[in-house]
């Protein structure tokens, strides 16, 4: 597991689990909200992003979140791995919010 891809609905987690095994075997990080969103809530280009992530995912290790289809066949071809977060609803509704009340 060198290049990992960690996807599934909104709240379910995506980004802490990405952070943790990023961590856990020193790998860089790539979340792809954080790569997307400009300051003000202006988000990049979708060309401009596929370039960002293009040059992120050359690293020989990494850890992805997020769930950007245009971007799914570039980013899955480079991936060794993929944890799909699949939760109920009412569990990513209530870590949504929790998160949003935060």
């Amino acid at each position: 597991m060198k290049r990992i891809v960690v996807i599934g609905s909104s709240g379910a987690g995506k980004t802490s689990l990405a952070k943790i095994l990023a961590k856990k075997f020193g790998m860089l990080h790539i979340e792809l909200d954080a790569l997307n969103w400009l300051p003000n809530w202006r988000a990049r280009s979708p060309e401009a992003l596929r370039q960002l992530v293009s040059k992120n995912i050359q690293q020989p290790q990494w850890v992805l979140c997020g769930n950007y289809s245009y971007l799914r066949e570039m980013i899955w071809a480079k991936a060794d791995t993929i944890i799909w977060l699949d939760y109920p609803f009412g569990l990513c509704f209530w870590q949504t919010l929790t998160r949003s009340l935060r």
